[in-house]
């Protein structure tokens, strides 16, 4: 993986704080993206990753409407109209920034120049498949932009989401029930309760938070392994 590799031999476990706040999650996947990457946020919660990156890391951003270099959210006179990102957030730009055709930035997407992407999911299996385009409801609204050139094109797919939907329901599952985005393309998953890395081998359990691993165990529908079980 291109993100950040172990750097503890054991799961680490934090019951006695709060789960993660959006921005919080956003910080971890910010920690983990590594130096001199280049790097696309989907619309939705990845965008806040942007508002997180250490200025001593050169991480370039794009944005799949045309736009290398971008900086985090614009707010108050530092917004320009013309220019916002993939959600039609208002968004600064960086010393270098170059802007490009639309065609040109599916081409950067689908010819494998991205190092990581950043997406939000409505599922995700255990071996790493991704559905975030549609939930399959009659009167929902596809929104499939450009996720599947992403998904395929980028080395590294992490996920941003919430682990469970507002019914109960675990988003982490056994197999895909929702329309698929691309199969096994995710290799991490950020969570207010948990970072996770997903793929061939199932489930391990990078770090938790407001939980423990075996509370999770009676939650999720997937087998979940620590770090340090990858030892055996």
């Amino acid at each position: 993986m291109t993100v950040r590799a172990d750097a503890r031999p054991e799961t680490v476990e934090h019951p006695d704080r709060e789960p993660l706040s959006r921005d919080e999650m956003a910080q971890a996947v910010a920690r983990d993206i590594p130096e001199g990457a280049y790097v696309n946020l989907g619309i939705g919660q990845p965008t806040r990753v942007a508002d997180h990156l250490p200025d001593e890391k050169h991480i370039v951003l794009h944005t799949e409407n045309g736009m290398l270099g971008m900086g985090p959210r614009a707010l108050g006179d530092a917004v320009d109209p013309d220019l916002v990102n993939a959600g039609k957030v208002p968004v600064t730009e960086l010393p270098g920034a170059s802007y490009f055709h639309h065609a040109d930035s599916f081409a950067m997407m689908r010819g494998g120049h991205l190092d990581v992407c950043v997406l939000g999911a409505f599922q995700v299996s255990q071996h790493g498949d991704l559905a975030n385009w549609h939930t399959g409801a009659p009167d929902a609204i596809p929104a499939v932009g450009g996720a599947m050139d992403l998904a395929v094109g980028a080395r590294d797919v992490l996920v941003m989401m919430t682990l469970f939907a507002k019914d109960g329901s675990s988003k982490l599952v056994e197999a895909l029930t929702y329309p698929v985005t691309a199969l096994a393309c995710v290799s991490r998953v950020y969570t207010e309760y948990a970072v996770l890395d997903v793929g061939a081998d199932g489930v391990t359990v990078r770090e938790t938070y407001g939980t423990t691993v075996e509370a999770l165990r009676e939650r999720l529908p997937v087998a979940l392994r620590s770090l340090g079980d990858r030892a055996h």
